[in-house]
C-alpha cells in the first residue's frame, strides 16, 4: 500500500489464481498480459503450492475480495475530493450495489463489464476530472480487465490505479455469498465457489485443477518459465 501510493504514473494491480495460470499457458497473449501488470498478488492455495514447488516463498494470501476493500479506505481515506472511483463490471444490479458496498458513500462512476475496449476509455475521459486521482476497478473476469487495464494504462498520462478485481463487484453486491472462514482458513474457497456454482465453475476447477498440475510438471520438465520465470519477470519490473 504504501509502495501504491508513491506512484506517479498509471498502476495496474492484479491477482494471480490458479485459473489465470492455467489460461496464460494457454494463450501466449495473455501471458504477456499478465506481465505487464505492475504488481501481481498471490491469490489461491494453488499459487502457493505452486511458489513452494519452485523454491519460492508465497507468503501472504492477498485475494482481491479482502484486499480491494482495505485498499481502497487506505487509499482514499479522508482525502475524497483528491480521488475519483470508477467500477467497471459485472451488470446490474450487482454493478451498482456492489460499488455502493465497496466505496461507502463516496461518489463514483460505474459501467457494465460487457462494453467494448475503447468504450472504457471513452467512459473514463468523459468523467475524469483532471487534477484527481483515478481508482479504477475493473471486475470483468480474467484475461478481459487485465486487457483493458492496460489499454486504460497506455492512454493515461496521469497518476492513477487500476485494480483488476474479477468477481469483487458480485462479493460486495451479496451476489454469491462468501465461503465460511473454515474453508478460507484452509484455502478450500473454490470448493464452496464449486458448491454454490457448480454449472458456472465446474470446469474452471474440477477439470482445471488437475490441468494446473500438469502443467506445472510439464513446464518443470521441459524447462519453459513457470512460476519461478514470473517472479524473475516481475523482479524485472
Amino acid at each position: 500500500m504504501s509502495e501504491l501510493k508513491k506512484r506517479e504514473s498509471p498502476t495496474i494491480l492484479g491477482f494471480l489464481n490458479q485459473h489465470g495460470y492455467n489460461i496464460a499457458q494457454r494463450d501466449q497473449l495473455i501471458f504477456k498480459s499478465f506481465m505487464q501488470v505492475n504488481y501481481l498478488l498471490r491469490d489461491g492455495i494453488g499459487i502457493k503450492l505452486a511458489c513452494i514447488y519452485n523454491g519460492i516463498d508465497p507468503k501472504a494470501n492477498l485475494n482481491g475480495s479482502d484486499f480491494i476493500p482495505e485498499l481502497v479506505d487506505e487509499l482514499v481515506g479522508e482525502s475524497e475530493d483528491c480521488c475519483e472511483l470508477f467500477a467497471m463490471g459485472t451488470r446490474e444490479p450487482w454493478l451498482s450495489d456492489g460499488a455502493r458496498n465497496l466505496f461507502g458513500s463516496r461518489k463514483f462512476h460505474a459501467i457494465d463489464g460487457f462494453q467494448e475496449t475503447e468504450d472504457y476509455l471513452k467512459f473514463y475521459r468523459k468523467h475524469h476530472v483532471p487534477g484527481r486521482f483515478p481508482i479504477i476497478v475493473l471486475a470483468m473476469g480474467m484475461p478481459k480487465q487485465e486487457q483493458v487495464a492496460l489499454h486504460l494504462q497506455q492512454a493515461m498520462d496521469t497518476k492513477a490505479l487500476l485494480i483488476c478485481g474479477g468477481a469483487i463487484l458480485d462479493f460486495t453486491a451479496a451476489r454469491f455469498p462468501r465461503a465460511p472462514l473454515i474453508f478460507r482458513k484452509f484455502g478450500l474457497e473454490w470448493a464452496f465457489r464449486m458448491l454454490i456454482e457448480p454449472r458456472r465453475l465446474f470446469k474452471r476447477y474440477a477439470i482445471g485443477i488437475p490441468i494446473f498440475f500438469y502443467y506445472l510438471l510439464r513446464n518443470a520438465f521441459s524447462g519453459k518459465p513457470q512460476v519461478a520465470g514470473w517472479s524473475a519477470l516481475k523482479r524485472e519490473q
